[in-house]
């Protein structure tokens, strides 16, 4: 009798198990799955995807110093109120692809990395309880107005507002634009120099400040106001006796003068009365925000906003710029790389406008004085933050009897880049002879570690000439530059620190949830990567029984893993 009744019971479980197995296979035969999955971005095949999170932003820009790919850094916050960030290190294209459908990475930045070439922008804001009477549309048109004006005089280049990417996250109580500006062929040395270009255009704002008596103006608007000043006085970096007026044209630093034109004087000056707001306290300050030219300074992405808030930065309504139409790249994504301030490529016919400080000219001097060279043979020089590499540069074009120099150096960071304008040093391999007028450039590409040599001379540029690539000297080599610092980029931060992601989690940097309160402290990256793995197999198993088409995106061994 009980062997009657554990024969039934065990019938009855295979007849279940019978059943579930052919629902199985009617389901693998109307979905069924690839052969061979290969993690991709489309249909179409694309190369190797970077996706690596860090804690801290150095470890980031060391990780993104050592792959051969077009990585860029970006920010992420997690965490409502305590200001912390993570650090993404991954491609425009890896980022766009997750990016676009704003489902995760709601909250982002693009980190402006130091010493790198990138373009004009302005972050604007005001509380508008705090000013009733403004009209930000019209303060925003004045703006783009004199800083068009200012980069006609004083560097010659045509500029409007059609050239200006207008962002707006303006709420009830805010107003909040970002300004980008789209200039051809043009871009800024860094954002430092930026920074100093701002300030000695908004003179005549801090003048007008001071000449209403106002003496509980914020700190840091008093000490920008004393350096304007200063600056105004002290010419830009000076330029050799023999420095042809070519030269002087080419290094496109501000001149007194010009700002004399513009109105930096106190006759004449122009009126920027606009600029003048409230805060919520009634001292006054400039519409103009000049805390975000800072180095690796994080500024809010296209699309994206600030944790705990949900309005993010669009398309202004008067926005008057339009990207170029490309059959390959659609409109939001073209957007979205016109608004990255760092997203500046390298080419022949890019003019590169710097702003210096009367201070930095000074430490230029006293460095190379100390390192024994003389200054009067390194005038219009300026240190790059590679001085290893700065002093190879300067023993390639001081030989046979003439002693070259370095009249500037541009960093491009998506192509890691160094490109030195040489001055006194005219040799061209392409013509086999010194140029009798144009100067050349040597060009350092820190990512394979080779130097070459291009010039500034019109038939050589028509040629696209480029002399032959020469290693770099083991010394000056990428890797022996870091050496110390190998750390971040080698086992211990990859097992103590963090993991390749191949997609970012879909709740927890959406939702800013953390595994831990102590993010730096102690914390457990285990918990936080199998969450990201759980959101991840929760998402592959709702698109694959709900999207037929996904069914051949998805491996195997990934169905079996979520349905047990």
């Amino acid at each position: 009798m009980v062997s009657s009744h554990a024969s039934e019971l065990v019938k009855r479980r295979w007849e279940t198990k019978l059943k579930q197995i052919e629902e199985r296979a009617s389901l693998y035969e109307r979905k069924p799955l690839s052969s061979v999955y290969k993690p991709r971005l489309s249909k179409l095949e694309e190369p190797a995807s970077i996706w690596k999170l860090f804690h801290r932003q150095t470890q980031a820009f060391h990780f993104a110093k050592t792959c051969k790919e077009d990585v860029h850094v970006f920010a992420l916050e997690y965490k409502v109120g305590d200001g912390k960030r993570i650090y993404l290190v991954t491609t425009y294209v890896q980022f766009w692809f997750y990016y676009k459908s704003r489902k995760t990475l709601l909250h982002c930045y693009e980190v402006i990395p130091e010493n790198s070439v990138c373009k004009l922008y302005f972050d604007l804001e005001f509380s508008k309880p705090a000013n009733p009477g403004a009209d930000g549309q019209k303060m925003v048109a004045l703006l783009i107005e004199h800083v068009c004006k200012a980069l006609k005089e004083l560097y010659h280049v045509e500029c409007s507002s059609e050239d200006v990417f207008n962002l707006d996250s303006s709420s009830d109580k805010k107003f909040s634009r970002h300004l980008v500006f789209q200039l051809h062929d043009v871009a800024f040395k860094d954002n430092i120099h930026v920074g100093n270009f701002v300030r000695k255009i908004l003179q005549p704002a801090f003048r007008l400040i001071a000449s209403e008596g106002d003496d509980m103006i914020q700190e840091t608007t008093h000490h920008e106001c004393s350096h304007i000043s200063e600056a105004l006085i002290e010419p830009g970096p000076s330029l050799s006796t023999t420095t042809t007026e070519k030269e002087r044209e080419e290094t496109w630093t501000l001149n007194p003068e010009k700002l004399e034109r513009l109105g930096a004087t106190e006759e004449g000056s122009p009126d920027l009365s606009f600029l003048v707001v409230k805060n919520d306290t009634g001292e006054k300050h400039l519409f103009v925000d000049l805390g975000v030219y800072t180095r690796n300074r994080n500024f809010r992405l296209y699309k994206s906003s600030k944790i705990g808030k949900h309005i993010a930065l669009e398309v202004a309504k008067d926005n008057r710029f339009s990207p170029k139409q490309s059959e390959s790249i659609c409109e939001e994504n073209q957007y979205f790389l016109s608004s990255l301030v760092s997203n500046v490529r390298y080419s022949d016919t890019l003019r590169i406008l710097t702003c210096d400080s009367p201070q930095n000219t000074q430490r230029q001097v006293e460095y190379f004085n100390h390192n024994g060279t003389s200054a009067d043979t390194m005038e219009g020089f300026q240190c790059s933050p590679y001085p290893e590499i700065d002093h190879f540069v300067l023993s390639l074009v001081n030989k046979y009897g003439i002693q070259g120099g370095i009249r500037r150096w541009s960093y491009f960071f998506p192509e890691e880049l160094l490109v030195y304008d040489i001055s006194k040093y005219r040799w061209c391999e392409n013509v086999g002879r010194a140029h009798k007028s144009n100067n050349i450039m040597i060009l350092i590409d820190l990512k394979n570690e080779v130097w070459y040599q291009k010039c500034h001379d019109p038939v050589c540029k028509a040629e696209n000439f480029k002399s032959n690539c020469f290693p770099l000297p083991p010394e000056v080599s990428l890797l022996y530059l870091f050496k110390d610092e190998e750390e971040f980029t080698t086992d211990e931060t990859k097992n103590n620190e963090t993991k390749n992601l191949h997609k970012p989690s879909s709740d927890t940097l959406s939702r800013g949830v953390s595994p831990s309160d102590n993010w730096d402290e102690d914390i457990d990256d285990a918990y936080f990567l199998e969450a990201t793995e759980d959101a991840e197999l929760a998402d592959a198993a709702e698109s694959f029984l709900s999207d037929s088409n996904g069914a051949d995106e998805i491996p195997d061994e990934l169905i079996v893993q979520v349905l047990q």
